[in-house]
């Protein structure tokens, strides 16, 4: 079969376009003809330059293919040939305390599919039926692969964590990029009014179209004072935070108001950042850090955006041996939407 295979770490340019061998399904597994595969820029293009482990090689990444079952292993239940589907990432471990108490997410030994496993930028993958998900109907293959990662995971830290409630104020951090996208939408879903902040005016306007309330570029206007100027001085109800830079960090904290909760999940501006414990621990506020989402989550805004009542945003569709081209458009901070990989 053909796959994008990595040798080492490095650029886009380590991405090789190759022939290997198809896979076979293991006890517990599915074989899977993928059709579609996003990229990522943590999980991929950052973990191809090896900014985030390092890597078995040779390698295949791709944590969430979406495709059909061709074939199963032994012991395998929960799906049928002929399925579509598209993998939850996180593989736990099924055996720890909190997986034997039902909660997944704090498993002890996580692994992530196409981080720590091979994954699907293949045209095949084998992936444990426990991680699948059936894609819904009306539902392309594109789509499947984009909604994975980000959606549920905002779905998790809005209505899991934050537990958004009608009326709410709830400040979008990095509106544009992918996460921002979807934790835009599902904020106004869950009945909040949304302030969308992002790095440039064109950016904002595009967020407005898909339902932001108010917009501020924080790259020319100081965050916090545009916040509480729009809240009436009252400040953010939640915060979704997903860059984690030393600039812009105390500006998102400084932009909750009492009682608020700060949920993130995201490290792009470099992750070491100061808190000002005092206003912290005087106003109330929570600071909540989550990553991934439960299946039944996950299943939720799939059926949503199925309904039409999310919209998950591809600004690009390439074929999969131009990979390399891939990476470099969904690390670009210029970019607006998922970069999603067809499969021949």
């Amino acid at each position: 079969m053909k796959a994008v295979v990595i040798h080492e770490h490095g650029g886009p340019e380590v991405l090789r376009y190759e022939d290997v061998p198809e896979p076979s399904p293991g006890p517990g597994e599915a074989l899977v003809r993928v059709h579609a595969v996003s990229v990522n820029r943590t999980l991929d293009t950052e973990v191809r330059a090896g900014g985030y482990i390092p890597l078995q090689f040779p390698h295949i990444l791709g944590v969430d293919p979406a495709g059909e079952v061709v074939a199963l292993g032994e012991s395998a239940s929960g799906v049928q040939v002929g399925d579509r589907v598209v993998p939850m990432p996180l593989i736990t471990c099924g055996d720890c305390a909190a997986c034997r108490a039902g909660r997944e997410l704090h498993c002890q030994r996580p692994r992530i599919f196409g981080v720590h496993t091979q994954g699907g930028d293949a045209q095949y993958a084998t992936i444990p039926t426990r991680n699948l998900i059936r894609v819904p109907d009306g539902l392309t293959y594109q789509q499947a692969s984009a909604i994975m990662i980000m959606f549920p995971t905002a779905w998790h830290l809005l209505a899991g964590r934050a537990r958004v409630e009608p009326g709410e104020t709830v400040l979008v951090m990095g509106a544009a990029g992918s996460l921002g996208l979807a934790g835009v939408q599902i904020a106004k879903h869950l009945g909040a009014r949304v302030i969308a902040a992002a790095g440039a005016d064109w950016k904002l306007e595009r967020v407005r179209a898909l339902g932001a309330d108010e917009g501020v570029n924080y790259a020319t206007h100081k965050l916090s004072a545009e916040v509480l100027r729009l809240t009436d001085g009252r400040g953010a109800d939640v915060v979704f935070e997903n860059i984690s830079s030393r600039e812009l960090f105390p500006e998102s904290m400084a932009s909750l108001g009492w009682g608020g909760r700060l949920v993130t999940c995201g490290t792009h501006g470099g992750g070491l950042v100061e808190i000002a414990l005092r206003p912290f621990y005087v106003k109330q506020q929570s600071l909540l850090g989550s990553a991934g989402a439960t299946r039944a989550e996950t299943e939720e805004v799939y059926r949503l955006i199925a309904a039409g009542r999310l919209q998950t945003i591809i600004e690009h569709v390439l074929p999969l041996e131009q990979v390399a081209e891939g990476h470099r458009l969904a690390a670009d901070r210029n970019s607006f939407g998922r970069v999603v990989l067809d499969v021949p």
